[in-house]
């Protein structure tokens, strides 16, 4: 019986499985720490009470980053190229989603509309991650060796949540209210239509590395479509609600330090 655990545990437990995942991970963790990194340094100056926010965020993405190489290393691995259609982050800023790259180069200063969108984008993507390291938290919070990175990172992406609903409701009542509502339906849609091509691709490559045979391979991307259909007819709102956090000041402080896998 395929199951959420079952599935990730064969990865795991498989060093061509396991590097692959790791390395998609990093490489958008890193992406990310890029992005944030960025946009703190181009905040307009009426928002520069939010660059240390922002930074503390791109810390955490940095961090995560350097977690999935460190699990590599313990297992003697070294990082592979992510594929170009396992690739979230850049496939979503393909979509039009978010800050563009060519943005985030320029020295230019950002607009508040900018941060508007960032934290819109931020929105629907954390909550993504916070779902998925819930997951993976309850089925290996456990684990000897990747219990400590997932309630880390898990902890981390619920604080990414908890901020980016705590700034939008500040925006919102400040008068981006409509402006806000609409780019995280546009973000969320998107991202969701990403999120299935990105899962139909690793898990192609997964299927590939550990010998899927065709019904389990088949399964897999049904229940992928699945999701999506779910998500596409109304899960999708799940992704553009706010509401203020227990979690207030979530980004306040600086970012905690990496756990050793030595």
């Amino acid at each position: 019986m395929l199951s959420a655990k079952s599935l990730f545990q064969e990865i795991i437990d498989n060093d061509e499985s396991f590097r692959l995942f790791c390395s998609i991970a990093a490489g958008g963790e890193s992406q990310g720490g890029w992005e944030n990194g960025r946009i703190a340094a181009l905040i307009p100056e009426s928002e520069r009470g939010l660059a240390p926010k922002v930074a503390r965020h791109g810390a955490d993405e940095d961090k995560h980053g350097r977690i999935f190489n460190a699990l590599m290393k313990k297992r003697g691995l070294e990082p592979v190229p992510v594929p170009a259609e396992a690739d979230y982050t850049m496939l979503l800023e393909k979509y039009g989603i978010g800050l563009a790259h060519e943005r985030l180069r320029s020295d230019d200063r950002l607009s508040v509309r900018d941060i508007v969108t960032y934290l819109a984008h931020s929105r629907v993507t954390e909550q993504r991650a916070s779902e998925q390291m819930v997951m993976l938290r309850k089925h290996f919070g456990d684990d000897p060796v990747l219990g400590r990175a997932v309630k880390m990172i898990s902890n981390d992406e619920d604080n990414h949540l908890a901020y980016c609903h705590e700034e939008l409701l500040r925006f919102a009542y400040a008068g981006h209210g409509r402006a806000i509502q609409r780019i995280l339906r546009e973000c969320a849609l998107a991202e969701i239509a990403v999120y299935r091509d990105v899962s139909l691709a690793v898990m192609d490559h997964m299927g590939r590395i550990l010998g899927w045979p065709k019904p389990k391979a088949a399964a897999l991307a049904a229940g992928i479509h699945a999701v999506y259909a779910y998500e596409r007819l109304g899960g999708w709102r799940r992704m553009v609600s706010l509401r203020m956090p227990e979690r207030r000041d979530a980004l306040g402080g600086p970012a905690s330090a990496a756990p050793e896998f030595a």
